[in-house]
């Protein structure tokens, strides 16, 4: 099975089909091997039936006590055996299963994490959590079909061999009804793969829809249009409910044809050879092996019908998987190197320039602020400049190293709080206890600066407590302040802060103005923000109107000379200018 650290390979992404058959390829000896534990097992099946009728022909109508027990004493011996097949069938194909199931994880993850900033641009969250609840099972059960699947085309050719040494008649018909069986059970599995692949992609929508249903409820119960987005979920989601029962109608004609047509099938068969047998045709002990014979076919042939079943949901999964690693990141075709030094950062379709050094604020809009730090960390397409030198020339990854922007939404993955404030904490091992030191002293430092020491003292076990996916078990402000301790501890060249505190209360956003300045002393920081609080420690503020800057000073400037600036940032209009 695949290691949590392995290289999953580089994924077929020609299509659905071609994605599973490669799963296949991955794990080529465990794949042999299942195929060929399956074909073994279900073919001795097939024995049981032989060796009673051999039992039958030459112990118990002959009265050969010793031609009995050794065909009952092969009988059970294969049955043991088998038993063991099984087994190991089983097992082999679980781990089957589940290198498939975490290949296909670790491709998928590794493919977003690949696409950045570009993955909302290109694909909804809904799509990815439909990806990773439902169609990564899909795929990997799709591949039962190497062990068992294999086995019952063995098995139907075995028992058609057998058949053929008791009757001609008997083996034309069972050769015959697969092709019926697949004439029948065909349409339904083509209706299969359109229904399934649109109630997957109307899944996606609905998954997204509540996640921002769920990260705007508080906006949209302010502005009183939570139920008009309530009635048009539940619309929607009646829809999917409808799409859903057609799935569910497909599937289950398609499993009740997959034991009735077989059933039905060789009952037909059974009934042919006792006609046979009361005509003298057969013998008592042919009867029982062609009866025996039926019943082992029954599994192989509703095998086929489940086959199909299992590979065509398999394949809209799997398609679904190809759609989004077809998925590229913005080309990087930066060839300038950045500036050596620090350097200017000019928004031109902004007018922003945030000087080396010094604490800029922006304030005005918060989508036109956002949109300018966007520009200017390289997340949208501008012609920014750096040092005189087009953002967009520089190589990504040098841009990445030195501007950090640090999104007050930015994901909080689960873990300790240790971990989640500073993943290099795993490294520790392989540096020495020097820099280990230095490294506890810089994120002593950066939860001081972001006035979250009160955070870790109140933890039950502090640095070491554990946090949930994206710390819900911390209020709002103090998982702002969690990610402002991130990016701080980070010290990049460039820090670029949207909207730091805006969920702190008046003291404690005191606390991290002050500080965040001596923190980023001599260092080039942006941030995003209509407080006063802020604002005031600014050495620079631009304030924008419509994305453009309509006027650069600093706090105490803008307000006693621009009645627009004042009008945004006072808290108290009665309070007069400070």
């Amino acid at each position: 099975m695949i290691d949590a650290y392995e290289d999953p390979g580089t994924p077929d992404r020609r299509g659905g089909w071609r994605y599973l058959l490669w799963l296949v390829r991955r794990q080529p000896g465990r794949s042999a091997a299942g195929a060929l534990l399956g074909s073994v097992w279900m073919v001795l099946l097939a024995a049981t039936p032989y060796l009673m009728a051999r039992a039958v022909d030459e112990g118990l109508e002959q009265g050969d006590m010793g031609a009995l027990a050794l065909w009952t004493g092969l009988l059970v011996a294969v049955g043991s055996f088998n038993a063991w097949l099984s087994i190991m069938r089983h097992r082999t194909m679980t781990r089957v299963r589940m290198d498939a199931n975490f290949r296909t994880v670790k491709v998928v993850v590794g493919h977003t994490v690949r696409l950045g900033a570009a993955l909302p641009r290109q694909v909804r969250a809904g799509e990815i959590v439909t990806i990773g609840v439902g169609d990564v099972q899909q795929i990997a059960s799709a591949l039962t079909v190497i062990g068992p699947g294999v086995g019952a085309v063995f098995a139907y050719l075995a028992v058609s061999a057998l058949l053929l040494t008791v009757s001609v008649q008997l083996t034309v018909v069972v050769l015959l009804g697969m092709p019926l069986i697949a004439l029948l059970v065909g349409p339904l599995m083509r209706r299969l793969q359109v229904t399934e692949a649109e109630y997957r992609e109307r899944q996606g929508v609905l998954t997204a829809r509540i996640g921002d249903l769920a990260g705007g409820l508080r906006v949209l119960n302010g502005l009183g249009g939570k139920g008009l987005v309530a009635d048009a979920f539940r619309h929607d989601s009646a829809r999917l409910r409808r799409q859903g029962y057609r799935v569910g109608s497909v599937t289950s004609w398609m499993q009740a044809l997959g034991i009735g047509l077989p059933t039905l099938y060789l009952a037909l068969v059974t009934w042919l050879a006792a006609r046979m047998a009361a005509q003298g045709t057969l013998t008592v002990g042919e009867l029982v092996a062609v009866y025996g014979y039926v019943a082992v076919l029954v599994r192989p042939v509703a095998y086929f019908v489940d086959w199909g079943y299992q590979l065509g949901r398999g394949a809209v999964a799997a398609r679904r998987v190809v759609r989004l690693l077809r998925l590229e990141p913005e080309p990087d075709t930066g060839t300038s190197e950045a500036p050596a030094e620090p350097s200017v950062l000019y928004d031109p379709e902004s007018g922003v320039r945030i000087q080396p050094g010094r604490l800029t604020a922006l304030t005005g809009d918060t989508g036109d602020t956002a949109t300018v730090v966007d520009r200017l960390g390289r997340y949208e397409p501008s012609r920014t400049l750096w040092g005189g030198v087009p953002l967009s020339e520089i190589p990504l990854p040098q841009v990445r190293e030195r501007i950090l922007v640090a999104d007050n939404e930015a994901d909080l993955f689960a873990g300790d709080l240790r971990e989640v404030v500073a993943p290099q904490r795993g490294a520790r091992t392989h540096i020495g206890p020097a820099s280990a030191t230095e490294h506890t002293e810089a994120l002593s430092k950066a939860l001081h600066a972001s006035a979250a020491e009160d955070i870790v003292q109140a933890l039950p076990h502090g640095l070491d407590s554990p946090l949930d996916a994206n710390a819900r078990n911390l209020s709002g402000g103090q998982r702002q302040r969690i990610r402002l301790a991130r990016a701080l501890l980070a010290d990049p060249e460039v820090l670029l802060a949207v909207e730091p505190t805006s969920a702190l209360d008046a003291h404690t956003e005191a606390r991290v103005a002050e500080r965040l300045r001596e923190a980023r002393k001599g260092r080039t920081t942006v941030i995003t923000t209509t407080s006063p609080l802020m604002l005031d420690r600014a050495d620079t503020v631009h304030y924008l109107v419509d994305g453009k800057v309509a006027a650069t000073g600093t706090h105490q400037q803008l307000l006693e000379e621009d009645a627009g600036y004042r009008s945004l940032v006072a808290r108290d209009a009665e309070e007069p200018a400070r």
